[in-house]
């Protein structure tokens, strides 16, 4: 139908763009359904003007400039992310959805100050209340952005957990968006083995076995046991090659 609608000549292009989902996994009733659907509309519609990539990259280094080491984290949840939506059979649009949400789950960490941020040890309840706040944030800017809209929800619920305890909304199951269970156990892992301030980074092993210790708490069981099978296939190829 796009291809049927899309039309060049000398001097002119018309493009087409839509907004699709599926039902009843994505939507619970005809109000969110159209909801959804205009927000994959917008987003595909500045995808092809290149205004979504701009505007990514003007937050990535926003976020990049207060924290730095967020740079090489968020693009290694992004990848990591991508690997395992792929492998649980998620359609393109989804797949691009779900990168741009990974790189920018944390944008909200930009009204989060930076000595709590940086803070050597654990947080007390005050500072903790702060970045609660964080997923919060990051969905106001997102939905400030017609190319980025379709990824707010995603970034809000971020950081929920599958037993319902997470923030800031207390969802949990199948009620969270799979992207948004996807980057949650991506997260968790590239952050498990990464220097912290306050920690040195897991072994590969302590950290996988960290997340199938949390499944079905914490994580998504499903998500996790596909992203340790993946970790142990990519750690095995380099060991072979």
């Amino acid at each position: 139908a796009c291809a049927a609608l899309t039309e060049r000549g000398e001097g002119f292009e018309i493009e087409t763009s839509f907004g699709a989902i599926m039902l009843p996994d994505d939507a619970a009733d005809a109000s969110q359904a159209l909801q959804i659907a205009d927000e994959r509309l917008y987003a595909q519609k500045y995808s092809h003007r290149g205004e979504s990539d701009r505007t990514m990259a003007a937050l990535l280094e926003a976020l990049s400039a207060g924290e730095p080491e967020l740079q090489d984290q968020v693009a290694g949840v992004g990848a990591l992310a991508g690997d395992v939506g792929r492998m649980l059979g998620l359609r393109r649009d989804e797949l691009e959805e779900l990168d741009r949400a990974a790189q920018l789950h944390d944008l909200g960490k930009l009204a989060v100050p930076d000595e709590i941020l940086s803070k050597p040890g654990p947080l007390d309840e005050r500072e903790w209340a702060f970045v609660r706040q964080h997923t919060i944030v990051g969905e106001r800017i997102l939905r400030a952005s017609p190319a980025l809209r379709s990824v707010a929800t995603v970034v809000r619920a971020s950081h929920e957990d599958w037993d319902g305890t997470g923030y800031p909304d207390g969802i949990a199951g199948e009620e969270i968006p799979l992207a948004s269970r996807i980057i949650r156990v991506c997260n968790a892992f590239v952050a498990m083995t990464s220097r912290r301030p306050y920690r040195e980074p897991m072994e590969l092993e302590e950290a996988l076995n960290e997340l199938m210790r949390c499944a079905g708490t914490d994580f998504d069981p499903t998500v996790v046991r596909v992203l340790v099978a993946h970790v142990r296939d990519e750690h095995e190829a380099e060991r072979a090659a």
